[in-house]
């Protein structure tokens, strides 16, 4: 077993990132901003070969694109345009004839945004003040005062001060789909495999599950393949990401300064902005997108309980406003709604079977009586991240939850954590030195799921751990030799 720093003297603190992802990288490049941290105090766990990429950018399907224009996507948040001037000077769309979208704006493929983000990094990787542990965490747990942490290779590091920056578990299929096509060739539980979609083939009649990103990312994907099937696509609400503004706009309206106390409250009030906005000649977009600049304020504002209500009644008209779909991506749909190849319904899965090598499925459609039967060649799940289902997606994670490190937060979106991203137990205590980064820590800081959200968090997440470490430097001179936090 390699055991990092176990021999090393106490004199520098040292820090482990679990998740080497746009959230955790991001914390990484942001904290040696800050602290010029000796080689060997900086640890990531990430199993990928490179940092920066995660699950979102890892792919390599060239019909996956950026949901945000490029001049929107930036590690440095007080550059916006970085990207976009990293995509011209390395002439990153070479090839690529379709980047440029139909309002102007820079829509690159997703490998390209996660290869920015690796740029960013890599260098600090082969100076050593970034080492990069290629493999999963195993094992997490609290021993004399340090978080020792034990890779899946058996690599053991003893740290003073744990990130934790991993993402949403995947999809959780629907019951009656995982209880009788578990292990079906034809079953695609989760999208995000690169081999995925191998199993569809051209004529399939296809049934996707969901109806956000991605789902347009799916039917983008076999329409590149070449699929010519028939595609169902449902969700208990028939609700598609919307696409982006045909021209760009200014942020309209103002919901901070008497920040609503109630969702039903803020509906109102956002319903009201919309129709002044379109009165003007705008769309809904400037406000929905002003609702986003100022959602952590409106979040806080709002109690635990209203904000159970936002999540449980208003998150699914939120996400499809919010999560917009690139244009290339959303004119595939388009194109086969208007061709008649793609069928969208407000529907949910009421049984399944299998027989003769086809799935049958009757759908339970909403707000009816009334169900409709139908045969499919293979179904592909897309119902977003299974927020609920964190504490049981990791052992290492598990273990720390039952230790009575983690819990789920109150309104069910990620990990319990307090206004300094300390990670909060059970019993509301924070975990000594523990924070969260990124879309885990929603519950706590409101929208956490867009880019800029996830870079401005890491930012903060950064700073925590720079004054935690500034102050371990100053206790040090002080004549003690221990962390107290």
């Amino acid at each position: 077993m390699t055991t990092y720093s176990q021999d090393q003297s106490r004199d520098l603190p040292i820090i482990a990132i679990i998740g080497g992802g746009v959230s955790g990288a991001a914390v990484a490049f942001h904290l040696l901003q800050y602290e010029p941290l000796q080689p060997g105090q900086l640890f990531v766990f990430e199993p990928r070969a490179s940092l920066g990429k995660g699950l979102a950018y890892d792919t390599q399907d060239p019909a996956h694109r950026i949901n945000v224009p490029a001049a929107k996507m930036s590690l440095l948040p007080d550059d916006v345009e970085h990207f976009q001037r990293w995509l011209q000077e390395d002439d990153a769309l070479a090839g690529d004839e379709t980047a440029v979208a139909a309002n102007g704006g820079l829509f690159p493929r997703r490998a390209v945004f996660g290869h920015y983000i690796n740029s960013m990094v890599q260098p600090f990787v082969e100076s050593g003040a970034v080492t990069h542990i290629a493999e999963r965490a195993e094992d997490v747990r609290r021993q004399d005062g340090r978080w020792v942490i034990t890779g899946e290779a058996g690599r053991r590091l003893k740290a003073d001060i744990l990130v934790i920056a991993t993402s949403h578990p995947s999809p959780q299929p629907p019951q009656p789909l995982q209880n009788v096509l578990a292990g079906h060739p034809r079953f695609v539980a989760d999208p995000t495999r690169p081999d995925a979609l191998d199993a569809i083939h051209v004529d399939d009649k296809v049934l996707v599950v969901g109806n956000g990103l991605t789902s347009a990312d799916v039917i983008a994907s076999l329409d590149l393949r070449g699929h010519k099937g028939p595609i169902t696509a449902i969700s208990r609400r028939g609700l598609r990401s919307r696409g982006h503004a045909p021209v760009k706009q200014e942020l309209f309206g103002d919901f901070v300064s008497h920040p609503s106390r109630t969702a039903l409250d803020l509906l109102r009030r956002v319903r009201s902005a919309i129709r002044e906005a379109e009165g003007e000649g705008w769309t809904w977009h400037a406000v929905i997108d002003q609702v986003r600049t100022q959602g952590g304020d409106l979040w806080r504002a709002m109690p635990v309980n209203e904000r159970r209500r936002l999540v449980r009644h208003l998150r699914p008209f939120w996400d499809v406003h919010r999560f917009r779909v690139a244009p290339q991506v959303e004119a595939v749909s388009e194109e086969a709604i208007g061709a008649g190849r793609l069928e969208v319904l407000a529907a949910s899965v009421a049984s399944v079977e299998v027989k003769d090598g086809m799935i049958g499925c009757t759908l339970h459609l909403s707000r009816s009586s009334k169900s409709v039967h139908r045969q499919f060649d293979a179904v592909v799940v897309t119902t977003g991240p299974g927020h609920r289902g964190i504490l049981k997606s990791q052992s290492w994670i598990r273990g720390l939850a039952d230790a009575g490190y983690l819990a789920i937060d109150a309104t069910g979106l990620g990990l319990a954590c307090n206004t300094a991203s300390l990670a909060l137990g059970a019993d509301g205590k924070a975990a000594p030195s523990l924070f969260i980064s990124g879309p885990l820590a929603r519950g706590t800081f409101g929208e956490l799921m867009g880019l800029p959200e996830v870079v401005e968090h890491a930012v903060f997440v950064a700073e925590q751990v720079a004054s935690l470490v500034a102050g371990y430097a100053g206790r040090k001179q002080d004549g003690r030799n221990s962390m107290a936090v």
